[in-house]
Protein backbone atom coordinates (compact mmCIF):
# COMPACT_ATOMS: atom_id res chain seq x y z
CA UNK A 1 0.00 0.00 0.00
CA UNK A 2 2.86 2.36 0.92
CA UNK A 3 4.18 1.78 -2.30
CA UNK A 4 1.16 3.03 -4.44
CA UNK A 5 0.43 5.90 -2.54
CA UNK A 6 3.85 6.90 -2.94
CA UNK A 7 3.87 6.61 -6.59
CA UNK A 8 1.43 9.87 -7.34
CA UNK A 9 2.94 12.27 -4.73
CA UNK A 10 6.46 11.46 -6.43
CA UNK A 11 4.95 12.62 -10.11
CA UNK A 12 2.78 15.73 -8.62
CA UNK A 13 6.57 16.53 -6.97
CA UNK A 14 8.49 16.03 -10.06
CA UNK A 15 6.16 18.14 -12.33
CA UNK A 16 5.92 21.16 -9.61
CA UNK A 17 10.14 20.79 -9.42
CA UNK A 18 9.92 20.85 -13.04
CA UNK A 19 7.49 23.83 -13.48
CA UNK A 20 9.62 25.89 -10.59
CA UNK A 21 12.88 25.31 -12.86
CA UNK A 22 10.92 26.64 -15.96
CA UNK A 23 10.19 29.55 -14.30
CA UNK A 24 13.20 29.96 -12.52
CA UNK A 25 15.27 29.88 -16.08
CA UNK A 26 12.63 31.86 -17.57
CA UNK A 27 13.38 34.68 -15.03
CA UNK A 28 16.66 34.47 -15.90
CA UNK A 29 16.62 34.72 -19.11
CA UNK A 30 14.33 37.78 -19.09
CA UNK A 31 16.89 39.42 -16.69
CA UNK A 32 19.55 38.53 -18.83
CA UNK A 33 17.86 39.91 -21.96
CA UNK A 34 17.24 42.90 -20.11
CA UNK A 35 20.85 43.08 -19.01
CA UNK A 36 22.07 42.51 -22.59
CA UNK A 37 19.48 45.03 -24.10
CA UNK A 38 20.82 47.82 -21.50
CA UNK A 39 24.28 46.93 -22.26
CA UNK A 40 23.30 46.94 -26.35
CA UNK A 41 22.04 50.94 -25.70
CA UNK A 42 24.20 51.58 -24.40
CA UNK A 43 27.12 50.75 -26.94
CA UNK A 44 24.34 52.12 -29.50
CA UNK A 45 24.12 55.18 -27.25
CA UNK A 46 27.65 55.60 -27.42
CA UNK A 47 27.69 55.33 -30.92
CA UNK A 48 24.89 58.19 -31.25
CA UNK A 49 26.96 60.29 -28.92
CA UNK A 50 30.16 60.11 -31.64
CA UNK A 51 28.39 60.78 -34.72
CA UNK A 52 26.32 63.63 -32.83
CA UNK A 53 29.89 65.33 -31.32
CA UNK A 54 30.87 67.74 -33.73
CA UNK A 55 34.66 67.54 -34.17
CA UNK A 56 35.44 70.42 -36.22
CA UNK A 57 33.90 73.03 -33.08
CA UNK A 58 37.36 74.09 -31.19
CA UNK A 59 34.85 75.78 -28.74
CA UNK A 60 36.51 74.24 -25.08
CA UNK A 61 34.24 76.45 -22.88
CA UNK A 62 32.56 79.31 -22.38
CA UNK A 63 34.37 82.73 -22.25
CA UNK A 64 32.01 83.64 -19.09
CA UNK A 65 33.40 80.44 -17.10
CA UNK A 66 37.25 80.23 -15.61
CA UNK A 67 37.16 76.38 -16.23
CA UNK A 68 35.34 74.05 -18.41
CA UNK A 69 32.55 73.14 -16.32
CA UNK A 70 31.23 69.04 -14.93
CA UNK A 71 28.10 68.36 -15.60
CA UNK A 72 28.05 65.67 -12.52
CA UNK A 73 29.10 68.45 -10.31
CA UNK A 74 28.68 71.71 -11.69
CA UNK A 75 25.52 74.01 -12.82
CA UNK A 76 25.55 74.09 -16.88
CA UNK A 77 23.39 75.50 -19.22
CA UNK A 78 22.33 74.11 -23.06
CA UNK A 79 21.56 76.29 -26.08
CA UNK A 80 18.91 74.17 -28.21
CA UNK A 81 19.33 75.49 -32.12
CA UNK A 82 16.24 74.37 -34.62
CA UNK A 83 17.80 75.18 -38.25
CA UNK A 84 16.33 75.00 -41.55
CA UNK A 85 19.13 73.35 -43.80
CA UNK A 86 16.50 71.95 -46.00
CA UNK A 87 17.28 71.41 -49.72
CA UNK A 88 14.62 74.73 -50.92
CA UNK A 89 16.76 77.17 -48.84
CA UNK A 90 20.40 76.07 -50.41
CA UNK A 91 22.13 77.60 -47.55
CA UNK A 92 23.61 74.37 -45.95
CA UNK A 93 23.75 73.58 -42.30
CA UNK A 94 26.38 76.82 -41.41
CA UNK A 95 24.78 78.75 -43.07
CA UNK A 96 21.12 78.83 -42.40
CA UNK A 97 18.88 80.92 -39.90
CA UNK A 98 18.43 79.63 -36.43
CA UNK A 99 14.56 78.62 -36.69
CA UNK A 100 14.44 78.65 -33.07
CA UNK A 101 15.80 79.05 -29.95
CA UNK A 102 16.10 77.25 -26.35
CA UNK A 103 18.43 77.96 -23.33
CA UNK A 104 18.23 75.57 -20.52
CA UNK A 105 19.67 75.83 -17.04
CA UNK A 106 20.01 73.02 -15.00
CA UNK A 107 20.56 73.64 -10.96
CA UNK A 108 22.48 70.45 -10.15
CA UNK A 109 20.77 70.69 -6.27
CA UNK A 110 17.50 71.31 -7.27
CA UNK A 111 17.51 68.73 -10.36
CA UNK A 112 15.51 71.81 -11.79
CA UNK A 113 15.06 73.31 -15.37
CA UNK A 114 14.43 76.88 -16.36
CA UNK A 115 13.88 76.81 -19.85
CA UNK A 116 13.51 80.05 -21.72
CA UNK A 117 12.61 80.32 -25.46
CA UNK A 118 14.32 83.04 -28.00
CA UNK A 119 11.77 85.13 -30.42
CA UNK A 120 13.90 84.61 -33.23
CA UNK A 121 13.44 88.30 -34.79
CA UNK A 122 15.10 89.55 -31.12
CA UNK A 123 17.14 92.33 -31.81
CA UNK A 124 20.21 91.68 -30.53
CA UNK A 125 23.97 92.82 -30.43
CA UNK A 126 25.64 90.31 -33.09
CA UNK A 127 29.32 90.21 -31.73
CA UNK A 128 30.47 88.17 -35.35
CA UNK A 129 29.18 91.25 -37.09
CA UNK A 130 29.56 94.15 -34.96
CA UNK A 131 26.34 95.35 -35.22
CA UNK A 132 22.49 94.73 -34.22
CA UNK A 133 19.89 92.33 -35.72
CA UNK A 134 18.02 89.96 -35.78
CA UNK A 135 19.37 87.15 -33.50
CA UNK A 136 18.08 84.08 -36.28
CA UNK A 137 20.71 85.82 -38.53
CA UNK A 138 23.36 85.09 -35.95
CA UNK A 139 23.89 81.85 -37.02
CA UNK A 140 23.74 82.76 -41.02
CA UNK A 141 26.69 84.60 -40.29
CA UNK A 142 28.96 82.57 -38.32
CA UNK A 143 27.21 79.50 -37.70
CA UNK A 144 26.88 77.84 -34.06
CA UNK A 145 29.91 79.79 -32.62
CA UNK A 146 27.97 83.09 -33.56
CA UNK A 147 25.00 82.23 -32.43
CA UNK A 148 26.01 81.25 -29.09
CA UNK A 149 28.22 84.70 -28.64
CA UNK A 150 25.34 86.42 -29.69
CA UNK A 151 22.83 84.35 -26.69
CA UNK A 152 25.78 84.76 -24.08
CA UNK A 153 26.46 88.71 -24.96
CA UNK A 154 22.40 89.06 -24.80
CA UNK A 155 21.49 87.50 -21.78
CA UNK A 156 25.17 87.63 -19.42
CA UNK A 157 25.11 83.76 -18.90
CA UNK A 158 27.68 81.37 -20.22
CA UNK A 159 25.97 78.90 -22.73
CA UNK A 160 27.79 75.65 -21.77
CA UNK A 161 26.74 73.30 -24.25
CA UNK A 162 24.56 73.45 -27.71
CA UNK A 163 22.48 70.85 -29.93
CA UNK A 164 22.16 71.91 -32.73
CA UNK A 165 19.53 70.26 -34.64
CA UNK A 166 17.74 70.41 -37.84
CA UNK A 167 14.05 69.24 -38.92
CA UNK A 168 14.54 65.87 -39.87
CA UNK A 169 15.86 64.97 -36.44
CA UNK A 170 13.11 67.15 -34.56
CA UNK A 171 10.26 65.02 -36.52
CA UNK A 172 12.83 61.55 -36.08
CA UNK A 173 12.86 62.06 -32.61
CA UNK A 174 8.87 62.91 -32.26
CA UNK A 175 8.09 59.63 -34.43
CA UNK A 176 10.79 57.54 -32.73
CA UNK A 177 8.54 58.58 -29.24
CA UNK A 178 4.96 57.35 -31.21
CA UNK A 179 4.18 60.94 -30.75
CA UNK A 180 3.63 63.66 -28.31
CA UNK A 181 0.69 65.27 -26.49
CA UNK A 182 0.45 68.62 -27.27
CA UNK A 183 -3.06 71.57 -27.14
CA UNK A 184 -3.12 72.45 -30.34
CA UNK A 185 -4.59 76.17 -29.84
CA UNK A 186 -6.26 76.78 -33.24
CA UNK A 187 -7.07 75.15 -36.13
CA UNK A 188 -3.86 74.90 -38.14
CA UNK A 189 -3.10 74.61 -41.90
CA UNK A 190 0.45 74.59 -42.10
CA UNK A 191 4.11 74.03 -43.99
CA UNK A 192 5.22 70.69 -43.64
CA UNK A 193 8.99 70.63 -43.50
CA UNK A 194 9.11 70.67 -47.51
CA UNK A 195 7.72 74.06 -47.35
CA UNK A 196 4.07 72.18 -48.40
CA UNK A 197 1.10 73.25 -47.23
CA UNK A 198 0.26 69.34 -46.00
CA UNK A 199 -0.21 69.86 -42.05
CA UNK A 200 -4.01 69.90 -41.05
CA UNK A 201 -4.51 69.95 -37.04
CA UNK A 202 -8.18 70.80 -35.02
CA UNK A 203 -7.60 72.76 -31.91
CA UNK A 204 -7.40 70.77 -28.58
CA UNK A 205 -5.36 68.16 -26.67
CA UNK A 206 -3.70 65.47 -28.89
CA UNK A 207 -1.03 63.28 -29.89
CA UNK A 208 1.11 64.50 -32.38
CA UNK A 209 3.45 62.78 -35.04
CA UNK A 210 6.92 64.24 -35.85
CA UNK A 211 5.86 66.22 -38.66
CA UNK A 212 2.55 67.99 -37.06
CA UNK A 213 4.67 68.75 -34.01
CA UNK A 214 6.89 70.56 -36.48
CA UNK A 215 4.54 72.65 -38.17
CA UNK A 216 2.84 73.49 -34.72
CA UNK A 217 6.18 74.47 -33.27
CA UNK A 218 7.04 76.93 -36.30
CA UNK A 219 3.78 78.74 -37.07
CA UNK A 220 3.68 82.20 -36.28
CA UNK A 221 0.97 83.45 -38.15
CA UNK A 222 -2.03 83.30 -36.53
CA UNK A 223 -0.65 84.85 -33.23
CA UNK A 224 3.51 85.93 -32.09
CA UNK A 225 6.84 85.12 -32.07
CA UNK A 226 6.12 85.04 -28.31
CA UNK A 227 3.25 82.59 -28.78
CA UNK A 228 5.51 80.33 -30.98
CA UNK A 229 8.30 80.28 -28.28
CA UNK A 230 5.37 79.24 -25.71
CA UNK A 231 4.57 76.35 -28.15
CA UNK A 232 8.14 75.26 -29.04
CA UNK A 233 8.85 75.17 -24.99
CA UNK A 234 5.26 72.94 -24.25
CA UNK A 235 6.50 70.65 -27.15
CA UNK A 236 9.89 70.37 -26.14
CA UNK A 237 8.68 69.47 -22.22
CA UNK A 238 6.48 66.96 -24.19
CA UNK A 239 9.51 65.04 -25.82
CA UNK A 240 11.23 64.81 -22.33
CA UNK A 241 7.90 63.83 -20.41
CA UNK A 242 7.63 61.19 -23.07
CA UNK A 243 11.40 60.09 -23.03
CA UNK A 244 11.71 59.81 -19.46
CA UNK A 245 8.48 57.52 -18.85
CA UNK A 246 9.13 53.98 -18.55
CA UNK A 247 7.57 53.12 -21.33
CA UNK A 248 9.92 54.87 -23.59
CA UNK A 249 13.09 52.52 -22.78
CA UNK A 250 12.17 50.06 -26.23
CA UNK A 251 12.05 52.88 -28.13
CA UNK A 252 15.90 54.49 -27.43
CA UNK A 253 17.72 52.46 -30.01
CA UNK A 254 15.09 54.75 -32.57
CA UNK A 255 15.44 57.96 -30.42
CA UNK A 256 19.08 57.79 -30.55
CA UNK A 257 19.36 56.85 -34.24
CA UNK A 258 17.67 59.95 -34.89
CA UNK A 259 20.07 62.00 -32.20
CA UNK A 260 23.28 60.60 -33.85
CA UNK A 261 21.95 61.49 -38.03
CA UNK A 262 20.90 64.82 -37.73
CA UNK A 263 22.05 66.44 -34.55
CA UNK A 264 25.39 67.88 -33.27
CA UNK A 265 26.78 68.72 -30.06
CA UNK A 266 29.84 69.68 -28.38
CA UNK A 267 28.86 67.31 -25.46
CA UNK A 268 30.63 63.84 -25.16
CA UNK A 269 29.12 60.56 -24.33
CA UNK A 270 30.22 61.04 -20.72
CA UNK A 271 29.09 64.01 -20.30
CA UNK A 272 25.47 62.73 -21.74
CA UNK A 273 25.29 60.39 -19.06
CA UNK A 274 25.60 62.80 -16.23
CA UNK A 275 22.37 64.71 -17.12
CA UNK A 276 20.30 60.41 -16.84
CA UNK A 277 20.53 61.98 -12.98
CA UNK A 278 17.83 64.50 -13.79
CA UNK A 279 15.38 62.26 -15.45
CA UNK A 280 15.94 59.25 -13.35
CA UNK A 281 13.09 59.71 -10.87
CA UNK A 282 10.88 60.69 -14.43
CA UNK A 283 10.13 64.34 -15.81
CA UNK A 284 12.37 67.00 -13.88
CA UNK A 285 10.82 70.09 -12.83
CA UNK A 286 11.10 72.58 -15.69
CA UNK A 287 10.24 76.45 -15.75
CA UNK A 288 9.46 78.32 -18.63
CA UNK A 289 10.58 81.62 -19.16
CA UNK A 290 10.03 84.30 -22.30
CA UNK A 291 12.03 87.57 -22.83
CA UNK A 292 9.61 90.73 -22.68
CA UNK A 293 9.53 93.18 -25.51
CA UNK A 294 7.77 95.26 -28.20
CA UNK A 295 6.75 94.56 -31.77
CA UNK A 296 9.03 97.56 -34.07
CA UNK A 297 8.46 98.40 -37.41
CA UNK A 298 9.53 101.80 -37.42
CA UNK A 299 12.14 101.13 -40.19
CA UNK A 300 10.24 98.85 -42.43
CA UNK A 301 11.82 95.55 -40.98
CA UNK A 302 9.91 94.00 -38.35
CA UNK A 303 12.18 93.55 -34.99
CA UNK A 304 11.55 92.57 -31.07
CA UNK A 305 12.91 95.27 -29.37
CA UNK A 306 13.69 93.78 -25.71
CA UNK A 307 12.53 95.19 -22.61
CA UNK A 308 15.76 96.48 -20.86
CA UNK A 309 14.19 96.26 -17.66
CA UNK A 310 12.65 92.83 -17.93
CA UNK A 311 16.17 91.69 -19.94
CA UNK A 312 18.02 92.08 -16.90
CA UNK A 313 15.78 90.41 -14.82
CA UNK A 314 15.86 87.37 -16.78
CA UNK A 315 19.51 87.40 -16.49
CA UNK A 316 19.37 87.19 -12.90
CA UNK A 317 16.89 84.15 -13.21
CA UNK A 318 18.74 82.56 -15.50
CA UNK A 319 22.26 83.50 -13.17
CA UNK A 320 20.68 82.41 -9.82
CA UNK A 321 19.99 79.47 -11.61
CA UNK A 322 23.67 78.63 -12.67
CA UNK A 323 24.77 79.80 -9.37
CA UNK A 324 26.30 83.06 -10.25
CA UNK A 325 25.78 87.07 -9.48
CA UNK A 326 23.64 88.86 -10.57
CA UNK A 327 23.53 91.03 -13.95
CA UNK A 328 25.14 94.99 -13.82
CA UNK A 329 22.15 96.60 -15.27
CA UNK A 330 24.53 98.85 -16.96
CA UNK A 331 25.91 95.82 -18.57
CA UNK A 332 22.57 94.93 -20.24
CA UNK A 333 22.80 94.74 -23.96
CA UNK A 334 22.02 98.23 -25.92
CA UNK A 335 19.06 97.42 -28.44
CA UNK A 336 18.17 101.55 -28.72
CA UNK A 337 21.03 101.99 -31.54
CA UNK A 338 20.58 103.20 -34.60
CA UNK A 339 18.56 100.65 -36.70
CA UNK A 340 20.14 102.21 -39.65
CA UNK A 341 23.61 101.58 -38.87
CA UNK A 342 22.84 98.40 -37.70
CA UNK A 343 20.87 96.75 -40.15
CA UNK A 344 22.48 97.74 -43.04
CA UNK A 345 26.42 97.21 -43.93
CA UNK A 346 26.82 97.85 -40.26
CA UNK A 347 30.57 98.68 -39.18
CA UNK A 348 32.26 95.59 -39.62
CA UNK A 349 31.13 96.33 -43.56
CA UNK A 350 29.61 92.92 -43.64
CA UNK A 351 26.72 93.10 -46.25
CA UNK A 352 23.54 91.74 -44.62
CA UNK A 353 21.19 89.49 -46.86
CA UNK A 354 18.75 89.48 -44.60
CA UNK A 355 17.14 92.49 -43.83
CA UNK A 356 14.29 92.54 -46.61
CA UNK A 357 12.51 89.53 -44.74
CA UNK A 358 9.02 90.92 -43.05
CA UNK A 359 7.58 89.14 -40.29
CA UNK A 360 7.49 85.41 -42.59
CA UNK A 361 8.53 81.95 -42.32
Amino acid sequence: MTNFRMGPRKKKTSKKRLFLRVFLILIVLMVASTGAYAYWLTKKAEEAANNAYDKDNTRIKSELRETQVEPMTDNVSILFIGIDDSEKREQGSNHSRSDALLLATLNNKTKSVKLLSIPRDSYAYIPYVGYQDKITHAHAFGGTNATIDTVENMLNVPVDYYYRLNFDAFIEIVDALDGVQADVPYALHELDENDKRTVNLKPGLQTLNGREALALARTRKQDSDIKRGERQQMILEAILKKASSVTSFTKYDDLLAAVGNNMKTNMTFNEMKSFFEYIKGGMPNVESLALKGDDDMSTGIYYYKLNETELVNTQNTLRKQLGLTDSDPSNAQDSTADTNSSGGSGGSGYKSNYNSDNKSQ
